[in-house]
Parts: structure tokens; sequence; C-alpha cells
């Protein structure tokens, strides 16, 4: 266990040392801003779309986080020989790997944590109802990114790091819309087209099951029980994805 906080605690201090973050968390609030401006311009309801644009910036931010932080966490170890000195020390292959993970977990929640302060802030300024269902659709994103973050990990142990950003962006695309997918080839004659979606869906994480974002942005709230069940569901993959990665990780020769 300590083992595993120590190489977390590193994680974290050279994600907050690398001027990325710092950009994006600039990005997010250029963004929550442009929301505030495009509401003053459009017809629609000015608080609907500030709470829309802003659930946006941060899920936006979030998942270029989780990707191309999360797909470096173990190439770059690699690609700077550094992971040779750590497995020359009494720590495990497991181990490594959870730090990394926790390290960015704990990257990503300071991070959500500042940009959720700053879009609370900007909801306050120009007087937008704070219902509770917006942080329910911010906690569900967090869940999200934990399970993007864990499969960009999970490619990252036995890919390139151009190959795992292409392989978790198209896995975050197909568990947005196979939902869609599904309903599309439904009454479809092309059986090899249905199998592959059937197959995808079983595969894939359906990450519409925590989005709320649209709910969030009109005010409907959702069940406690909904929550807690989506949260379970998409931590169970992020487990699963991150058992694997240590198990690849482990059998790899450096």
């Amino acid at each position: 266990m300590r083992a595993i906080y120590v190489i977390a605690l590193n994680t974290l201090r050279e994600n907050l040392r690398d001027k990325i973050l710092y950009n994006l968390i600039l990005f997010a609030v250029v963004l929550i801003g442009l929301s505030v401006l495009l509401a003053d311009l459009t017809i629609m309801e000015h608080h609907r779309m500030i709470k829309d644009m802003g659930l946006a910036a941060i899920n936006l931010v979030g998942l270029i986080i989780s990707i191309f932080v999360g797909i470096g966490l173990v190439n770059r170890e690699i690609e700077r020989r550094t992971v040779y000195t750590i497995m020359a020390r009494p720590i495990s292959r497991t181990a490594f790997i959870l730090g990394k993970y926790c390290g960015l977990v704990l990257t990503l929640l300071i991070n959500f944590i500042v940009m959720l302060g700053i879009f609370m802030a900007t909801l306050g300024l120009y007087g937008v109802p704070i219902a509770w269902t917006l942080f329910q659709a911010v906690q569900l994103m967090f869940v999200e990114m934990l399970l993007i973050t864990a499969m960009a990990l999970l490619f990252s142990t036995f890919s390139s790091s151009t190959l795992s950003a292409i392989i978790t962006l198209a896995l975050y695309v197909i568990g947005h819309l196979i939902g869609d997918l599904k309903g599309l080839t439904q009454n479809s004659q092309a059986v090899g087209l249905k199998n592959v979606v059937s197959a995808l869906s079983y595969l894939c994480p359906n990450l519409e099951v925590l989005n709320i974002k649209g709910q969030a942005a009109m005010g409907v709230a959702v069940t406690a029980s909904y929550g807690a069940l989506a949260s379970l569901y998409g931590l169970s993959y992020a487990a699963a994805a991150i058992t694997l990665a240590c198990m690849i990780f482990q059998r790899r020769d450096f």
C-alpha cells in the first residue's frame, strides 16, 4: 500500500507540474465564459444555455486529461527508461500500475473541483438557480472519466501512445452511440452488422448511462438509486480495465 501511495503522490506532482493541465483549466474557464456570452446572444433560455455549455466544458476538459495524460502514464516511463529503475526496486508491477492510476485520479479530482467551483461561481454571478442535479451530472461525469482513464491506461500497457489515444477515443464515441447503433440495426437485414454491433454492446461500456447533462441543464433530477447504480456500473468497468492492465503489464518484458 505504501508503494502505491508513493507512486500516486509522485504522479500527482508530475501532473500538476505539467503545463497542459493548467492550460486545460484555462480552457474550461474560457468555455464557461463563452457559455455566458452565447446565452446573452441567443433567444434560448439563458439559464439552460449557461448550464449546458458549462457542463460540456467540464466534460471536454476531463476527457482530454483522461485520454492524453492517461496514455502517457506508462509510456512516458518506458520512453524515459525510468521504468527500469522502478522495476529494480522492491515494487510490484501491480503496485506501479495502481499507483499511476491513483495519481491521475487525484489529478482529475483536483481539476474537477476547480472547474466545478468556477462553474458554480459563474451560475451564482448570473443568478442561475443551482439544483442538486448539476452535482449529480458532474459526479457521473467524474465516474465516466475514471473509466476512460482506466481504458487509456490499459491500452498504454501494450501499444504506442498514438494507437492508445485512437482506440480510447473510438471506444468513448462508441460507448455514447452504442444504444443508437443497436436501434438502427435492430431491423437491419445485414446479419454481420447486427452481430458486430451486438458484440460491441457487450464489450464496450454504455457511457450514455453516465450522461445526464441534458437532464441537469433542464433541471430534471434523477433518483439517488439511479446515480448509485450508474456509478457502480462505471466503476465496475474501470476496475475490470485496471485489473486487465495489471495482468498485461505483469507479463511484459523490459
